[in-house]
Parts: structure tokens; C-alpha cells; sequence
């Protein structure tokens, strides 16, 4: 680190800012599903769920950008945005220690979490700090083995989702797993499009993503599936006494649509990185959608 003025700037781009609404979007639809079925709202347990996922987050970011450096991933020449430790801004330890640090105040936001319902948010919040980590780092990296989607559908979906609806409601219900679903599958969209990105130099350097084990092709259907597959899915509320709740977020399909349309049609790029921001904006209309079809109810 050259200038130290440049630290917390370099800090603040390593923990990928604009990929945090990702992770804070299945928290609201979990809160929001959960409010809807018992009319209770706790801002404390809230705020805790939102604050100790975001740090998770950001300790997830972290160690990828001084993991995925040092595994020769990411380097100058990459299509993405610039990685601070491959450019030598900061150095691997720095933002391992950062990541840690974020770990302790996952923890730490997590306390009244732990207070309300127990050993499941103990199980739930140590797996996820693995994990962190064993994302791209420890003996078996899930990004490294083309379980990065599969990563991203679980702890997005499934559990961001049901385990905000848990906390609130103290169950699970098939309306909770059906929203997982369509979360996990539509935060999924946002890893598909960054490993279609990144396919050449994650061949270069072993980085086996879907995309890198089985092509560009394989890649683009796959975006295009779990694009219109959550919006399919919806329809299944209609069933379950929420009608409006699968038909309003139908209307957001289109934008989501659009984005598959584009990755099909451009070859990986800087663009790349416009359409991943699309993406991030299509999850968070569904979301907006979903909460009026949830109002209407």
C-alpha cells in the first residue's frame, strides 16, 4: 500500500458495495411475508437481521478479493471491476483481517437474534461464517467448483428468506419456502452473469464455474431459465390464497427477461458489468412488486 489515503476508499470498493442490495433484498421479503401473516413487527430483531447479514456479506467480498488473488483469479487484464488486491492497492492480509473483523461484527448484531430464537440462528450464523470464508478460501472452495449458484440459491434464498420469516414467526411455512425459492433463484441470476463474465480468465486459472465447466451456451440458458423461472413459480401463490401476490410480480418479468435477452445477445465484456446491475434492479422491482401484491391481500 503506497498511500495510506487510499486505504478506506480501497476498503470501502473491496466490499462491492452495489452487491449488498442482494443480500439485504431476501431479509425485507422474509420480514414482509412474515408481517403479513401475524401483523407483528419487531425493528429490533429487524435491524439485527439486516446489519449481521450485511456483514456476513461484506466478509464474504472481502476474503474473495484477497483469496481469489492470491489463487491468480483475478488480475489486471480482468473484465470485472478492478480487485484491490490484484491491482496491489491492498494486500491480501489487510482484507483477510478486514473479513475477519466483519465476522466478529456479524456476531456480535446477531446477540438478540440468538436471545429470540435459540440454537437454529447458532447453527444458521456459525455455517454461514464458514462459509464465508469457504467460498473461495479453505480446502474445498465452492466457487472454485462450480457451486457458486448453488452457494448463492441456498443462503439468498432459502435461508435469508425462511430464516427471517423464522425469526419473526417462529416457523416455516410452504409460502416462506416458495418466496426462498424465488429469491435464491433470482439472486442467482447476479453470480450466473459474473462467472459468464469472467469465463476466460476463471478457465485461465482453474476457477471451475458452471460457466467455465461447461461453456457460454450452458451459461446463457442457464441465466435465461432461473430469469423467467421465479416469475413461473409465482403462480403457485395463486393456489395458496395469495392471488395478487402471484399475478403483480408477474409484471416485472419483462425487465428480467430483457437482461437474459442481452447476455445472450453480446459476447462477455465491460457490458457485462451494466447487466449485472440490471439484474440487481430487476430482484429489486420483483421485490417492490411482490411487497404490493403481499398489500393487496
Amino acid at each position: 500500500m503506497h498511500d495510506e489515503s487510499l486505504f478506506f476508499p480501497a476498503l470501502l470498493a473491496a466490499t462491492r458495495p452495489k452487491t449488498l442490495m442482494a443480500a439485504a433484498l431476501p431479509v425485507f421479503l422474509g420480514a414482509a411475508l412474515a408481517y403479513t401473516t401475524n401483523e407483528s413487527f419487531n425493528y429490533i430483531l429487524f435491524a439485527s437481521i439486516v446489519l449481521s447479514t450485511l456483514c456476513i456479506q461484506v466478509a464474504t467480498n472481502l476474503f474473495n478479493d484477497a483469496l481469489d488473488s492470491k489463487k491468480g483469479a483475478d488480475t489486471d487484464q480482468r473484465v470485472g471491476p478492478k480487485r484491490m488486491a490484484a491491482s496491489g492497492i491492498l494486500t491480501q492480509q489487510s482484507l483477510i483481517i478486514a473479513g475477519l473483523t466483519f465476522c466478529l461484527m456479524a456476531i456480535t448484531f446477531s446477540l438478540p437474534l440468538i436471545v429470540a430464537r435459540g440454537i437454529p440462528i447458532i447453527i444458521i450464523g456459525t455455517i454461514s461464517l464458514i462459509l464465508a470464508y469457504g467460498y473461495t478460501g479453505g480446502p474445498w472452495p465452492l466457487a472454485y467448483k462450480g457451486l457458486g449458484e448453488v452457494f448463492v440459491f441456498i443462503f439468498f434464498g432459502l435461508i435469508a428468506v425462511n430464516g427471517t420469516f423464522y425469526v419473526f414467526t417462529g416457523e416455516i411455512s410452504r409460502a416462506s419456502l416458495l418466496l426462498g425459492t424465488q429469491s435464491g433463484l433470482l439472486c442467482s441470476i447476479i453470480i450466473s452473469i459474473n462467472n459468464a463474465r469472467d469465463i476466460t480468465e476463471d478457465r485461465s486459472s482453474g476457477k471451475l464455474t458452471l460457466a467455465a465447466r461447461h461453456g457460454l451456451m450452458f451459461a446463457r440458458i442457464e441465466i435465461l431459465i432461473v430469469s423467467i423461472l421465479p416469475y413461473l413459480l409465482g403462480l403457485i401463490w395463486i393456489p395458496l390464497g395469495y392471488k395478487f401476490t402471484g399475478l403483480i410480480p408477474l409484471m416485472g418479468m419483462p425487465l428480467s427477461g430483457i437482461v437474459a435477452f442481452l447476455i445472450i445477445k453480446n459476447e462477455p465484456s465491460p457490458l457485462y458489468n451494466k447487466f449485472l446491475g440490471l439484474s440487481v434492479i430487476a430482484y429489486l422491482n420483483f421485490s417492490i412488486l411482490f411487497y404490493f401484491g403481499l398489500r393487496l391481500q
